[in-house]
């Protein structure tokens, strides 16, 4: 049966729906339906000694909501997108499978209307208003709200605030002080400076020149003076400026004529007969 039965006001939505047993076994996230609306007590399936089962649901902040609500037989199959309600029941205790609730769970954002409150009635006529009855499920009919829901907002945990927290104020903190622009040393009270401090603020303004003037990268080889070594220094007074004209610059024909060698001698040497009696290789068989 669908639910077209819509409510204006806003309000959390239905977020889990299942079976208990009793308050020991329902979650705690889950609400207990422990009456109808008629005034009668709620206990599914009670009588000829069971103890019997209760409907539970949950408005809790969760990611997941439910859509629609159905009561189906338990021939018919299950209809598309929808999933039996989850069972916290004692050992040795059933639900009534003849009827079933299933239920539509989807994304929070991906609808704008879901469940927003669950009642229950005894067979008589009471109608609920704004309520639509989903179906009959062993002498109780369950109702459905249905409407636009307002998105959960999760529960804010308090913060244990130690008491020096607490006795710091706002009110008791001064103002900041503006900032001052000086380019020279604080004057003193006095206005004069001892001879040894005014010694030390010039050493340091001195190494701050100093190092500001340093590049930012500094190599190894950096403030060793370059000079050659003494032998190249003495072959190079030695050498006249006649002896620089007579340098003659070989060009690449000229060192080839100079080192040029024809392998002669180990061309002899390869072609030489070998001593030992040079074998003739067999000669091939002709198959007719």
């Amino acid at each position: 049966m669908s639910l077209r039965e819509f409510s204006s006001a806003p309000c959390f939505p239905v977020t889990a729906v299942a079976w208990t047993s009793n308050a020991s076994t329902c979650p705690k996230d889950l609400t207990l339906i422990t009456a109808t609306e008629d005034g009668a007590a709620a206990n599914f399936g009670r009588g000829f000694g069971k103890t019997g089962y209760y409907l539970c649901y949950s408005t809790k902040t969760a990611g997941m909501v439910v859509s629609d609500m159905q009561v189906i037989a338990e021939r018919e199959s299950t209809p598309h997108g929808y999933c039996y309600i989850p069972e916290y029941m004692e050992s040795k205790a059933s639900v009534w499978k003849k009827k079933r609730v299933c239920v539509r769970i989807v994304p929070l954002g991906t609808v704008e209307t879901a469940v927003l409150d669950i009642k229950l009635t005894t067979k008589s006529k009471v109608v609920v208003p704004h309520y639509t009855c989903i179906g009959e499920v062993h002498g109780y009919v369950i109702w459905c709200k249905m409407g636009r829901f307002s998105e959960p907002k999760p529960a804010v945990k308090p913060r244990s605030i130690s008491l020096d927290i607490r006795k710091l104020s706002l009110d008791q903190l001064e103002p900041p002080k503006p900032l001052q622009v000086s380019n020279g040393p604080a004057a003193t009270a006095s206005g004069k400076l001892s001879h040894r401090r005014s010694n030390l603020q010039n050493k340091d303004k001195e190494e701050h020149i100093y190092l500001s003037i340093i590049p930012q990268s500094i190599t190894a080889v950096d403030g060793i003076p370059f000079a050659l070594n003494p032998k190249f220094e003495a072959s190079s007074k030695s050498m006249g400026p006649s002896d620089t004209l007579n340098i003659h610059i070989k060009s690449v024909q000229d060192i080839e004529n100079e080192y040029n060698y024809t392998f002669t001698v180990e061309e002899k040497a390869a072609q030489r007969f070998s001593p030992r009696k040079s074998v003739s290789p067999p000669s091939p068989k002709i198959f007719s």
